[in-house]
């Protein structure tokens, strides 16, 4: 599948969109243009897995990380990087002004967290070129910490939100992000979206959360919510499957005889939201 390509123009505008009109001064036309070259060319890294640009289409990391404010000198936090979707696209970008943290969860070696997590450290080890900078931390999940106070520039969450909530303990996430956050740093969650109103019990069964429990439970830990981008969105997803958010791709939980139906559909419906920290 070929690259989808983000024109500078495009994406000067969606970084524009991205921050306060305070924040962007003439005099830093230049570096603003700096930094939307280093995005592009992560995003457009031939060394990226090619399975992983394919779902460039479903999870616009050009527009996504725009909106988070992502610049290349922020010490940034991912949490669960899983395969390393982002991380191809953030360690690159960040190394050499900025800083990358992939944040893992403690697991058993022999759990599923466990080998992936074994599985991104060998990742960044056979590919020193892309990951020479980046640092691995492993935190408790039950009592999660980042790392040392108003540390972090930006601390970023693809699809987690939901796994905490069904673990009932996303609020210990939510302060640990407070607490490693510097004043003024951001939070960024992107996450399969539930309908307004759907119960606690629907929402851990689907996968699916209500932008209403996130904004609840980042606010109850001293965020404000900055933005909110439709960016991720998805009309053609109901909400309703079988098997959960887990019926859709990539996971895709089906019937057999079902591969087309939910393929048109493609990726879940999902909440884009960055909040800040006072």
């Amino acid at each position: 599948m070929s690259r989808p390509l983000f024109p500078l123009a495009v994406l000067a505008v969606l970084l524009a969109g991205c921050a306060h009109a305070d924040r962007q001064p003439a005099a830093n036309t230049a570096a603003q243009a700096a930094a939307r070259n280093k995005l592009e060319t992560a995003i457009q890294n031939p060394a990226r897995t090619p399975a992983f640009v394919a779902r460039d289409g479903y999870r616009h990391p050009a527009q996504t990380l725009a909106f988070f404010g992502l610049s290349p000198n922020a010490r940034v936090i991912e949490m669960n990087p899983g395969a390393g979707w982002y991380s191809e696209i953030l360690a690159p970008y960040l190394q050499q002004e900025g800083h990358y943290v992939a944040a893992l969860p403690q697991a058993a070696a022999d759990s599923g967290a466990g080998r992936r997590n074994a599985a991104l450290q060998a990742k960044f080890a056979q590919a020193p070129a892309q990951f020479a900078k980046a640092a691995l931390l492993e935190y408790d999940p039950a009592a999660p910490v980042l790392g040392e106070a108003n540390s972090a520039d930006i601390v970023l969450t693809f699809r987690n939100v939901h796994n905490w909530v069904a673990a009932d303990n996303a609020e210990a996430y939510f302060r640990a992000f407070f607490a490693v956050l510097k004043p003024g740093g951001v939070l960024g969650v992107v996450d399969h979206r539930a309908k307004p109103g759907t119960s606690l019990e629907a929402m851990k069964k689907s996968g699916y959360v209500t932008e209403a429990s996130v904004i609840e439970l980042a606010t109850r830990a001293g965020f404000r919510l900055d933005g909110r981008s439709e960016v991720n969105a998805n009309p053609l997803d109901s909400t309703e499957h079988p098997n959960g958010v887990w019926t859709l791709l990539p996971v895709a939980r089906h019937e057999a005889g079902e591969a087309e139906k939910y393929r048109a559909i493609g990726e879940s419906d999902r909440m884009t939201l960055r909040f800040v920290k006072p």
